[in-house]
Parts: C-alpha cells; sequence; structure tokens
C-alpha cells in the first residue's frame, strides 16, 4: 500500500475518533449562546468540559501513536507512553496496569507499544484489565500487552493486519492502527507473539533486540 493510501486511512481513524467529541463542542456553543437559564449553562459548561478533555486526550495519544515523535528525540520517558493510554482510555471501563523497570523507550518501540495497546485495549468491549510490561530481556527488551475481560474481541482481519497478511483492499480504517503496528514491528526486526482465549483474554508479546 502506498505512504499516501495509508496516511488517508490513519487520517479517516482519527477523524472518526474525534469527531463526536468536537460535535459536542459546536453543539454546547451553539445551545450556550441562546440559553438563558443558569441551571442548564452549568449542565452545558459540564458537557463541553468533558468534550474538551476527550478531544485532548485523543490527541495528545495519536500524536504519539500515528505521528513521528521527533520532538521527543530517539528516547521517550515511558511515563509519556503510559500518560498517552491513561489519557485514552479515560472515562472507559478499561484499566491501565502498568508494569516497567526501564527509564526510556526507544522512538519506534513505543509506537509500536502504543498502537498494540489501541488494538487490545478496543477488544475490551465490556471493560476490563489492559496490562503493559515492558522489561530488559539480554540486550533488548519484552514488551507485554495483554487483556482480560468479559468480553475480549480479536478479529482475525485484525490479527491479517498486525501480521501483515491483510489484503489492501480489506484494510479499513478501524484495522489501521493493527497494521501500522505489524508494519512498525518489521521494521524494527521485532519478534511478536500472539496468544488467544477466544472472547476471554489476548497477548501479545514482543520481543526486540
Amino acid at each position: 500500500m502506498s505512504s499516501v493510501s495509508f496516511a488517508a486511512l490513519l487520517c479517516s481513524r482519527l477523524c472518526h475518533d474525534l469527531v463526536s467529541p468536537v460535535g459536542a463542542l459546536s453543539n454546547g456553543l451553539e445551545i450556550l449562546s441562546d440559553e438563558h437559564d443558569e441551571s442548564m449553562r452549568d449542565q452545558v459548561m459540564d458537557l463541553l468540559g468533558q468534550s474538551a478533555r476527550q478531544t485532548s486526550n485523543r490527541l495528545q495519544f495519536f500524536r504519539l501513536a500515528f505521528g513521528s515523535g521527533r520532538g521527543f528525540g530517539e528516547m521517550v520517558d515511558h511515563r509519556e507512553g503510559k500518560k498517552a493510554l491513561d489519557a485514552f482510555f479515560e472515562g472507559s471501563k478499561v484499566t491501565l496496569e502498568w508494569d516497567t523497570t526501564i527509564s526510556g523507550l526507544p522512538r519506534g518501540a513505543l509506537k509500536l507499544l502504543l498502537n498494540l495497546a489501541l488494538v487490545v485495549g478496543e477488544g475490551l468491549i465490556r471493560g476490563g484489565q489492559l496490562y503493559i510490561s515492558i522489561h530488559p530481556s539480554g540486550t533488548g527488551l519484552t514488551m507485554e500487552i495483554s487483556a482480560k475481560g468479559a468480553q475480549v474481541l480479536f478479529s482475525d482481519a485484525t490479527r491479517a493486519a498486525i501480521e501483515g497478511a491483510l489484503g489492501e483492499d480489506a484494510l479499513e480504517p478501524r484495522t489501521a492502527p493493527a497494521y501500522l503496528a505489524g508494519t512498525v514491528a518489521r521494521d524494527l526486526n521485532a519478534e511478536l507473539t500472539l496468544n488467544v482465549v477466544p472472547d476471554r483474554e489476548l497477548t501479545i508479546i514482543v520481543r526486540l533486540n
């Protein structure tokens, strides 16, 4: 797939995730312009605050997951990744557990981690635990991204997108992060191991030398 075509898919995905909170901001401002009841204005202001936070949170995440991240340098403090994931899943039923003994991550490794975490976390459609582990292994790193919940979805298309086996015609904005993760993994010569317990648990282990 050409870089332009894939960039268009990522833009579509980003717009899909931002259109709801941005639309709520627009609607709320329109209501405020005509509303004079103080209690109603207070409720609208609360909704505007929630929508603004959600928009900011998602932009913060996408900046690291989809962007170049060059403003951070070659190594990124692992806390930036945790902060981005915490922000993205704020207000959802997904709880994040972050376990690491390192201080910084190579920029490419963080991009891979965030996109895999997005894919895995979105599989928790009824909520659950998203577990991230990052630890040294020999001369490299081992990262584990796992999800446990009442129902964990992981489609064949998502697996194929990660493995680079999904045809270009079948790639959609929803599977774009999985495709990006697979592309970054191959660029980094990373070894990915996927373990799936249908509907209950999903674990992706990444080994980087």
